[in-house]
């Protein structure tokens, strides 16, 4: 039933039947409006349109009852469904009476017109969110249970609550509410499971009614179908209908009280089973000629009012979702593909940034595909060369070298074999990505040592790593690029000897290694040029095509195995200056074990 009503809201129409609407508004309540002023001009009918007016007052503030009177019967089957009332019913033990509380608590806000709801099961077990009972005397031999127990699950509208021994936490007097029952029956045998008591506050009826004008001083009063008031405004010539005066579903009846000529136009409910009746003074002509005249024009200035405010609620309520997924759509084409549609409607708007929604979704879903495809095909491409390489029959073959150059006497010959067998060694890793940064030290020595026997006294370097750093874990390979760049692009070309200086240390969790060499450095073009190709991001895209003709690309290919592996933080920066020196640091993050 919700999603019915909510279904049919305007926010939820589709476009063509908003224009419509706006269309009827703007064209078709003139036309009644004028219409209307032809007919009510018209004197020898003032009398017959009083009447049908009136009824048709009675008519609206029947549907007005009727709907709120649709609604509690619609909790009623609500509360039956519900499964916690359900056991309840049963007395089972698995019902939860705080959950089955906050659940008629839920209700009575949704509907602030009811005062209060009581379940009662056969057995005079109740829960209730705002009433109890007054004594120990069972709720099963209240009249109005009895009532819905007599009706066999039709919901039954009683009048006031006169007498009950039911109070409420809100202290409502009996003349400050109508009650309905309803009684729960088990559907295959009828039995009778328990009653669904729903108080309704009066004020309904009063704000349904109080707005009704009938002549100067007429008014609308309600009974229920055994003459009893439901409500009688005050003061009121008549506090009490003789069931006689109002026979039959409507009729219109004049009597003489209190030396007063009373006009009376009734209608009954079916649905209610209730009266409206229209009580006022009959010998004033309803309305006269000028007070037609006035309430017409009044009337055609707030019809117009009506048809601006709806005029320029439809208008807003196309522009405005419109605007927004115009906003979202140009973030999305600025790159930012986080940004989301959220609204419910049912109309086309809706559909449309749902559809919006799911495309962003998509494109998300495939560019993480891609990278993750990417990404595998790197990997594979380094496990493929690692395969290519058999390391035992390499490691076998410079140690057979190793072992002859040490019996002919080439001693420098076997410890560059060596330096070379220990490269080869920790270079490939049994297939790991991840080494100590202990191996990642030795590595490099090994390579350094092998390159000092090809350049003699123009290498040096030194190292200055923290014993306590080297047992923290480093991408392998991560200093080898970055110290050859400096030997051939640095030392190699600069007068004299050169220096290569290793150093690390911890800020604020994070491991700083920093290579640095006295070499003949680059210009500042050229270090804009490397700097520009350090700032491609590698964690989204073609990495093969961003690879593809960048300068330094040894620095570049750790910065991309950098940022694959531990995001966008970690990275390169590089400083140098012609004929000083060049200095790299890598930010690398601290990890103390694989798992």
């Amino acid at each position: 039933m919700l999603g019915v009503r909510k279904r049919w809201r305007v926010r939820h129409w589709p476009i063509r039947y908003k224009f419509v609407s706006l269309l009827l508004i703007s064209m078709i309540v003139p036309a009644l409006g004028l219409g209307g002023l032809v007919s009510w001009a018209v004197d020898r009918i003032i009398e017959r349109q009083v009447n049908e007016n009136t009824l048709q007052l009675i008519s609206q503030v029947n549907r007005t009852l009727e709907f709120y009177v649709n609604n509690m019967q619609n909790i009623t089957y609500l509360i039956a469904f519900n499964p916690e009332t359900k056991a309840f019913f049963d007395r089972s033990t698995s019902s939860d009476e705080y959950e089955i509380r906050q659940f008629l608590q839920g209700i009575t806000t949704l509907y602030p017109e009811i005062a209060g709801i009581l379940v009662v099961n056969q057995y005079g077990d109740y829960i209730s969110n705002e009433m109890y009972s007054r004594s120990s005397q069972p709720l099963t031999e209240e009249s109005w249970y009895q009532e819905a127990v007599k009706n066999k699950g039709i919901f039954k509208m009683i009048g006031h609550p006169g007498g009950r021994n039911v109070l409420s936490h809100a202290n409502y007097s009996s003349e400050e509410v109508v009650s309905a029952v309803r009684a729960i029956l088990e559907p295959e045998t009828q039995k009778v499971k328990g009653v669904v008591l729903i108080d309704l506050k009066l004020r309904v009826i009063a704000e349904a009614t109080k707005n009704v004008r009938l002549g100067k001083w007429g008014h609308l009063l309600v009974i229920d179908e055994r003459g009893e008031s439901i409500y009688t405004p005050s003061p009121s010539p008549l506090r009490t209908i003789p069931l006689r005066w109002v026979q039959g579903n409507s009729g219109t009846f004049s009597k003489e009280i209190n030396g007063q000529h009373i006009q009376l136009i009734y209608q009954r409910s079916p649905f209610t089973n209730w009266t409206i009746i229209g009580v006022f003074s009959g010998n004033e002509s309803a309305l006269e000629v000028m007070e037609i005249r006035f309430y017409i024009i009044s009337f055609i200035f707030f019809v117009c009012f009506i048809a601006l405010g709806a005029s320029y609620y439809l208008s807003f309520s196309l522009s405005r979702p419109i605007s927004q997924l115009t906003a979202f759509m140009k973030k999305a084409q600025a790159g930012d593909l986080t940004v989301r549609y959220h609204d419910e409607r049912m109309d086309e708007i809706g559909i449309l940034g749902r559809s919006f929604n799911h495309m962003l979704d998509q494109m998300q879903r495939f560019i993480s595909l891609a990278e993750w495809q990417e990404r595998q095909r790197w990997e594979a491409e380094l496990r493929e060369l690692q395969a290519q390489i058999k390391p035992h029959f390499l490691y076998n073959t410079l140690d057979t070298i190793q072992w002859m150059a040490r019996k002919k006497g080439a001693d420098d010959v076997a410890e560059v074999v060596g330096a070379l067998a220990k490269l080869f060694r920790i270079g490939l890793s049994k297939g790991r990505n991840m080494i100590l940064f202990a191996e990642e030290i030795e590595h490099i020595k090994s390579y350094l040592h092998i390159q000092k026997v090809r350049y003699k006294d123009k290498l040096n370097y030194t190292f200055d790593i923290p014993e306590h750093l080297q047992q923290f874990y480093v991408l392998k390979l991560l200093l080898q690029p970055i110290v050859e760049n400096a030997i051939y692009h640095g030392i190699k070309q600069r007068r004299g000897p050169g220096h290569i200086s290793i150093q690390a240390e911890e800020r604020d969790g994070t491991m700083y290694i920093r290579v640095k060499d006295d070499g003949i450095g680059m210009s500042r073009e050229r270090l804009e040029e490397l700097r520009k190709s350090l700032t491609i991001d590698f964690t989204a895209g073609d990495q093969e095509g961003k690879m593809r003709n960048i300068k330094g690309y040894g620095m570049v290919n750790v910065q991309a195995r950098l940022q694959l592996t531990f995001g966008p933080s970690y990275r390169l920066y590089i400083d140098s200056e012609e004929g000083k020196g060049t200095t790299v640091m890598i930010v690398h993050p601290m990890i103390m074990n694989l798992s």
